[in-house]
């Protein structure tokens, strides 16, 4: 734990996602490092590279430590003392770093001295719970509750600062604390950036899911935190490292498994039919809506237009166009699904193993 997430929204929209206020109180949007490495997936693994913030001291002398980059890395730290000239001959795994043990690993301790802390982006994590009766795991989706919004408008070209805040407002982006190293090739070549993730004990909500949970910076506050090593020393930063039960989830599809499969299905809300009354949470239904979006709509008689979606109009725009299969777990389950759900959302219940 944790060792798969979902990071699929395009560059712009991602920047967008996370704007911040500098010292100085100035909203600012995170400037890219190397946009062209960045792949969104909703089906991320170890050794592939997910988008992190850091502060742009790291890159520049003299920058202003509270300013942000957001950078594609490597999932897996690989440490700066590392000889080999291959990092997949590693022979331990630094894709998790437990906070227990932080302070006496080398391969983490040393960066994290070097104020080398980063934030880890994703729409959220996925979590494997073994069923004790037959061995079989159930996956599950796990991210930020989500605040019902309303429709924003038109997200096409952003005039100015004041109207950064209405371009993203439809999907909370889950930040993870994390570590991160530069490492260099015996042979010479480019730099490789590596990062690791911050894990803690679960909180109890997903106690029965896990034993462990990435440790989750909650709000700006805590990220800001975290990133500025300039002015945050280590031992105040690893104050903010914690379990959180600001956190919600739901089961998903199986298709997760395979780190092949990249499409909407892998996050998308299951319906267990061992659960003969299971509803939606708000935050579901809202993914629901943010899944929706991407179906592509089949050619019908022209029909009377109806009353306009909810749905903030950056969804259609800027999220991948890809088709969800009608088989469980697919659209029309969502579709039936959603149609019993009530508008009050109930409070996010424990699962029970199987």
């Amino acid at each position: 734990m944790c060792g798969r997430t979902s990071c699929h929204l395009p560059k712009d929209v991602l920047a967008r996602a996370c704007a911040y206020r500098d010292r100085q109180g100035r909203q600012r949007l995170p400037e890219w490092k190397d946009p062209d490495k960045y792949c969104p997936s909703y089906n991320k693994s170890p050794q592939s590279s997910s988008p992190v913030l850091l502060s742009r001291l790291h890159f520049e002398k003299g920058a202003d430590s509270s300013e942000r980059i957001i950078a594609p890395m490597r999932w897996g730290l690989v440490p700066s003392w590392f000889k080999e000239s291959d990092p997949s001959k590693l022979k331990f795994n630094t894709s998790n770093c437990r906070s227990d043990t932080i302070m006496e690993k080398r391969s983490f301790k040393v960066p994290l001295g070097k104020g080398r802390r980063c934030v880890v982006l994703a729409d959220g994590f996925y979590e494997w719970q073994r069923c004790q009766v037959n061995s079989q795991r159930q996956p599950y989706f796990i991210y930020f509750p989500q605040a019902k919004t309303e429709e924003s408008g038109s997200v096409g070209a952003v005039d100015g600062p004041e109207h950064w805040e209405k371009v993203w407002d439809n999907w909370r982006l889950l930040t993870m604390a994390g570590i991160f190293d530069c490492w260099e090739s015996p042979e010479g070549g480019d730099l490789l950036y590596s990062y690791t993730i911050i894990t803690v004990e679960s909180c109890k909500s997903l106690n029965d899911i896990h034993p462990r949970m990435p440790a989750i910076l909650d709000g700006e506050e805590e990220v800001s935190k975290w990133l500025d090593f300039g002015e945050v020393s280590t031992q105040e930063a690893l104050k903010l490292i914690h379990p959180t039960e600001n956190i919600t989830f739901h089961p998903v599809s199986c298709v997760v498994n395979n780190t092949r499969n990249n499409t909407p299905e892998c996050l998308a809300p299951l319906n267990l039919l061992v659960k003969k009354e299971l509803k939606a949470s708000g935050s579901s239904q809202k993914m629901m809506q943010w899944l929706a979006t991407k179906s592509p709509k089949k050619k019908e008689p022209k029909t009377p237009p109806k009353a306009e979606s909810d749905v903030p109009q950056w969804s259609s725009q800027f999220l991948q166009k890809s088709p969800l299969p009608t088989k469980r777990g697919g659209a029309g389950l969502l579709e039936q699904w959603l149609k019993q759900e009530k508008e009050e959302e109930p409070k996010a219940k424990r699962p029970h193993n199987q």
